[in-house]
């Protein structure tokens, strides 16, 4: 997995608040709503989510644990993964990605849970990176093997021409 400190422009043990301007910079830097061409604003949005995964991952490594309030948000893997599918079956992979990241115990099948995620939003690198942690710590998970083959396939079929039409279209078609 990407390191989250290394996208947010960061040392490793940076601190929390370290986190929070880097992230407030970068947000600046690349905010879908300041940007008006289509392909542009698509970028933007696809950087929006690396950044915000970044940050919640950065954030929740340089935060000690001391808020009784961040300890209550925090829910257990099971229930962040039942919650993250019911929210991808109605169609808000948004939702889900939201529900996976209030859980901090993350073994194979929260990382798949995330890859399949990450697909439904396009983000296909990232979606790659998540199956190949799942396949990491199961290694003899053939379902979670055949999702980093996917995303595999997503990733190089979304750099020809045909994959760059193709969700030319879908956006349009969302419109």
């Amino acid at each position: 997995m990407i390191n989250p400190f290394e996208v947010l422009g960061l040392q490793a043990w940076a601190c929390a608040d370290e986190v929070r301007s880097a992230y407030r910079a970068q947000v600046k830097k690349c905010h879908p709503d300041m940007i008006q061409d289509p392909q542009q604003k698509e970028e933007a949005q696809q950087r929006m989510v690396q950044l915000n995964l970044a940050y919640e991952e950065a954030l929740r490594l340089a935060s000690p644990r001391t808020h009784a309030s961040s300890a209550s948000q925090e829910i257990s893997e099971p229930e962040a993964i039942l919650m993250a599918e019911k929210m991808l079956a109605r169609g808000n992979p948004e939702s889900a990605l939201r529900q996976l990241l209030r859980c901090n115990e993350r073994d194979g099948k929260w990382y798949y849970t995330q890859g399949k995620v990450l697909m439904a939003m396009d983000q296909f690198e990232t979606a790659h990176q998540s199956y190949r942690e799942a396949v990491r710590r199961e290694p003899e998970n053939n379902v979670y093997r055949t999702g980093a083959l996917d995303a595999a396939i997503a990733v190089r079929d979304s750099a020809t021409l045909h994959g760059k039409l193709k969700k030319a279209w879908k956006n349009l078609s969302k419109r």
